[in-house]
């Protein structure tokens, strides 16, 4: 059975997160699984792992007055997950895109995440998927 979208990003939400807590690369975890994980799953977690510069070349661009390297690590694993989503699966329309990676970061981080991760996806967006 196939995981719906929201349990595929919850789950390469952990894959990210325990990548970057390990130092090591994303697609290492994947192949540590036991069960492969949905293939949304896995190309979302492949997927920032081969493009994670450019991701965080776009985080550092739009974060003003924070440094990437000081961002909670779940803020840093939901970003480089929604960035992905929202430059390689255009079929995944944008609001949702940006809704559920709110949802993600308000439940697994700090308090302030949800509105941080919002308004840094609310302007990333306009730039990589710009208004047809």
């Amino acid at each position: 059975m196939s995981a719906t979208r929201r349990e595929a990003r919850e789950r390469a939400l952990g894959l990210l997160y325990e990548a970057e807590t390990r130092s090591v690369p994303p697609a290492a975890v994947l192949d540590e699984q036991p069960l492969p994980p949905d293939p949304y799953t896995v190309s979302l977690v492949t997927g920032v792992g081969e493009a994670q510069d450019d991701i965080d070349d776009t985080i550092r661009r739009f974060a003003k007055d924070w440094k990437l390297e000081r961002m909670p690590a779940l803020d840093r694993a939901v970003l480089r997950l929604a960035i992905r989503e929202l430059t390689a699966h255009p079929d995944v329309p944008t609001g949702a895109v940006i809704s559920e990676a709110v949802e993600l970061a308000a439940q697994y981080s700090t308090d302030e995440s949800g509105r941080f991760v919002n308004g840094m996806l609310s302007r990333i967006a306009t730039e990589v998927r710009p208004p047809a």
